[in-house]
């Protein structure tokens, strides 16, 4: 009989440098603006168990982001009694503004906390 050889083990995790657990930090906070949910999403499940900046930072942009899609899909449907039209808009500068914030600090390696979100993922 053929004994099956037994698993490689895994490969030890190398933690990111400051400047990419930084920069993925950025990329988080900053994908909020055009893609909500996916870019904080795909950056935090890269670099969450290479750095603890990034995910703490990538769970913040996460939470956000799941709450600007939640205010993207009711504005759409409320589009249909006209008040969707306001608030879509309106979205899309708050997703801006909180962003640009959010990627600013992270890029200086400090947190930032969204002054309202989901806390969703903890």
């Amino acid at each position: 009989m053929t004994e099956t050889p037994p698993p490689a083990p895994a490969a030890p995790v190398v933690p990111l440098s400051d400047s990419d657990a930084r920069m993925y930090a950025t990329i988080a906070h900053a994908g909020n603006i055009v893609f909500p949910v996916i870019a904080p999403l795909i950056m935090w499940l890269i670099g969450k168990d290479k750095s603890t900046f990034v995910d703490t930072e990538g769970k913040e942009a996460l939470n956000f982001g799941i709450l600007a899609a939640i205010v993207y899909i009711a504005s759409s449907l409320l589009m249909v009694v006209i008040i969707g039209f306001l608030t879509f808009p309106a979205m899309g500068i708050i997703a801006l503004i909180f962003g640009i914030q959010g990627a600013m600090k992270a890029n200086k390696g400090e947190n930032y906390r969204y002054p309202f979100s989901l806390r969703l993922i903890k």
